[in-house]
């Protein structure tokens, strides 16, 4: 497996992970949630041309439709906004998300420092945040069998009342997003659980993030011992990649990342692909549960 250099951060992430074994999600009040359907195949990690992207995963589609005068989301940003969103939707049981009522608290609990200026983390999580609201979803699954689609908007409306010129004061009214029927549902009856200290510590590579909800979602209903061969891995989380190999380096580096935090995902790299066992998942059930 691919090492880690010093300018990764190694330290950083030393640091989060023996933060998040000594204090579990529950207690630490960590505990997020991300929507099955994005876990399973993901967002770009990069800006991609055109309105419309696709991810697969074995049998299941994933496509993205963007307004071209807007674009498709894209990088960590829509990762930490979905997470953000879909753990308030799980918490609160409602449609309707307050995003706090000003920037700076919003990206406080996003774990992003605000900056001001084109390339700064407002402008960045300003834009981001209309691509993924006005991106459709459209989900299907195909196999000899059977034949399952599904599509819909992440949001019916959203009004984003933040200034950028200054960040810490607060709108007249908060900014809001109401999530549309489909998605809620999506996302309340079947969550996938995740640290939020994880989410933060990685927020700095999209393919991390991908890689750690994947492992931690899939750890809950492995029964056996299965490889994911690297030509099926490279669909399904670097389509960005024109050869294999290519993104099999970066998909090993990135996953030393991941299996620093989440020391319990039982895998094993092999000439033919990704092993992956039975694991613990990183959020472990209460006994009262």
């Amino acid at each position: 497996m691919a090492k880690l250099k010093p300018g990764d951060g190694i330290q950083k992430l030393i640091a989060d992970t023996l933060a998040i074994e000594a204090e579990a999600a529950h207690e630490a009040g960590a505990i997020g949630f991300m929507a099955r359907a994005l876990v399973q195949a993901t967002l770009p990690h990069k800006r991609v041309t055109g309105s419309e992207f696709t991810r697969r995963n074995g049998a299941y589609t994933l496509t993205l439709l963007a307004p071209s005068h807007i674009g498709l989301p894209y990088g960590t940003v829509p990762r930490l906004l979905l997470a953000w969103l879909t753990t308030e939707a799980v918490k609160t049981q409602s449609r309707d998300l307050e995003l706090g009522d000003s920037l700076s608290e919003f990206m406080r609990a996003l774990d992003l420092v605000p900056t001001g200026g084109r390339w700064g983390s407002i402008s960045r999580l300003k834009g981001q945040t209309r691509r993924l609201f006005a991106s459709t979803v459209s989900a299907s699954y195909a196999d000899q069998e059977k034949v399952a689609e599904a599509g819909y908007r992440l949001a019916d409306r959203s009004m984003l009342l933040w200034d950028a010129k200054g960040p810490e004061q607060a709108g007249l009214w908060r900014s809001t997003v109401t999530l549309t029927e489909a998605f809620y549902r999506e996302i309340v009856e079947h969550p996938v659980p995740v640290d939020m200290r994880a989410i933060r510590a990685l927020k700095r590579s999209p393919m991390a993030l991908d890689i750690y909800c994947w492992l931690t979602y899939r750890s809950s209903y492995a029964k056996r011992d299965s490889i994911i061969p690297w030509p099926a891995l490279a669909v399904q989380f670097g389509a960005e990649y024109g050869r294999v190999r290519d993104f099999k380096a970066a998909f090993l580096g990135e996953l030393k990342k991941v299996t620093l935090i989440y020391s319990d995902a039982n895998v094993a790299v092999t000439d033919k692909g990704l092993l992956v066992k039975p694991s613990r998942p990183h959020i472990a059930r209460r006994k009262a549960d």
